[in-house]
């Protein structure tokens, strides 16, 4: 059995994992076959398998997400995304540290888009840009640039 790669996936491609795995269980496989396969815990199969039985396969298709939209669209979080790669002293600041206190000015200045530094966290987040910190020999940290992910739009 192939097993699902691992990573953030779309809500699309959840939706799809999903019904691929009421195909396997609607066909005789076992949770932990599901499971597996999937890369999910065998909870995750177990409510899978639950849904199916209880609601039919429309239980697994998507929902509409809950929550406010994203007030970027995908262009804008490419702007995002290279504004953070090109560090906080080319966006104006006089240190090397991006804080979320001044990624979110950052984005204010440049998108006109106000959001709270916690959010602004999340937003780097979902998009790959979590700094990593290393020490340096004298002790100074220094913050490296994590590959970033596919923009979701």
């Amino acid at each position: 059995m192939e097993t699902a790669a691992q990573g953030i996936l779309t809500r699309d491609e959840m939706e799809s994992r999903r019904l691929l795995a009421a195909q396997d269980l609607q066909t005789g496989s076992t949770q932990s076959q599901v499971a597996r396969k999937f890369g999910v815990s065998r909870t995750t199969a177990s409510r899978w398998r639950r849904a199916l039985r209880g609601r039919g396969v429309e239980a697994l298709q998507k929902r509409r997400a809950p929550g406010r939209p994203c007030r970027l669209n995908a262009e804008q979080l490419a702007v995002v995304s290279d504004l953070f790669r090109a560090g906080p002293r080319q966006a104006g600041f006089e240190s090397d540290r991006w804080t979320t206190m001044r990624f979110a000015e950052a984005v204010y200045r440049r998108l006109g888009v106000r959001y709270d530094p916690d959010h602004v966290g999340r937003i780097m987040h979902r998009l790959g840009l979590r700094p990593r910190r290393h020490r340096r020999h004298a002790g100074e940290p220094v913050l490296t640039i994590r590959p970033l992910v596919e923009l979701a739009s």
